[in-house]
């Protein structure tokens, strides 16, 4: 267990990469993964919370943030887990929890699959990695080879805080004017739009077909208007939680309720390995 109050960011070298990342609070160490142009921004609410009984950790993944894009291009998810797989081996925890949010999801449950043994729990939050999934407006408009071009040249500003509010509940009241500046800021770090494109366009193996495989413990948390996907369906250890309203960005819609349920989760398997 570490004790690290700090909330300042911090870098370390992974592979040819600088990961930004925060970490703070004391306990078992619990990684927390952002989805899609967002940042490690995302948890600052739930980690506040989480941070009295775990040692949080929240990077910014490659392509977003402050992170910057990756030299090779790769994005796919299976490198996106090997890179934080490195990146936790860097920050000397060789076991962990992982949260994750959207893409962030995807690259939780591929590490569950791909370094088993490095963690002892699972949480999905409105994951994906199905097939069958429906892209959002902004990924179907950065697979149009003629948008390509313009999105690699800049974002505006209305278009990022209209992917906002599409990405959050009708009555949310949580995209304001400083949520909008973060993510156009980060939208338009260097590197970071022609990293999105990049990552679009990028073939993503399926291997959906492996979720059964998962055998680490997992908590399913999702919102009852978003695609639910399968993974409460597919993985055996499984429990599932579902909130009424939220929308995709359900960590930074409802950070409390994110919270307690995750906090409940990991403690309730701490409690079931002393008995």
């Amino acid at each position: 267990m570490v004790d690290n109050s700090s909330l300042s960011s911090q870098y370390v070298r992974v592979n040819d990469l600088n990961v930004r990342y925060r970490r703070a609070g004391r306990g078992h160490p619990l990684l927390l993964l952002h989805g899609t142009t967002s940042s490690l921004e995302h948890f600052d609410r739930a980690a506040a919370s989480l941070e009295r009984s775990f040692d949080v950790i929240r990077p910014d993944l490659p392509g977003f943030g402050l992170t910057g894009p990756r030299p090779d291009r790769d994005y796919r998810v299976c490198t996106y887990a090997s890179t934080v797989a490195e990146f936790m081996q860097q920050l000397h925890v060789p076991r962990y929890a992982v949260a994750g949010n959207s893409l962030g999801g995807n690259i939780a449950w591929t590490l569950a699959l791909d370094y088993p043994d490095r963690l002892f729990a699972l949480v999905l939050v409105n994951a994906t990695g199905y097939p069958e999934k429906t892209l959002p407006a902004g990924m179907r408009l950065a697979r149009n080879p003629l948008a390509r071009p313009l999105m690699r040249a800049g974002m505006p500003r209305r278009l990022v805080e209209r992917g906002l509010r599409q990405s959050v509940a009708p009555n949310s009241t949580i995209v304001d004017d400083a949520m909008v500046d973060r993510v156009h800021r980060y939208w338009n770090a260097s590197g970071n739009r022609s990293a999105f494109v990049d990552f679009v366009n990028t073939n993503q193996p399926d291997r959906s077909a492996e979720i059964p495989e998962i055998g680490v413990p997992t908590l399913v948390l999702r919102s009852a208007g978003v695609d639910a996907q399968h993974f409460a369906r597919d993985i055996p250890d499984v429990r599932e939680a579902v909130h009424p309203s939220a929308g995709h960005l359900l960590p930074e819609e409802e950070p409390i309720w994110f919270a307690e349920k995750v906090a409940t989760f990991l403690n309730t398997l701490e409690a079931q390995e002393l008995t």
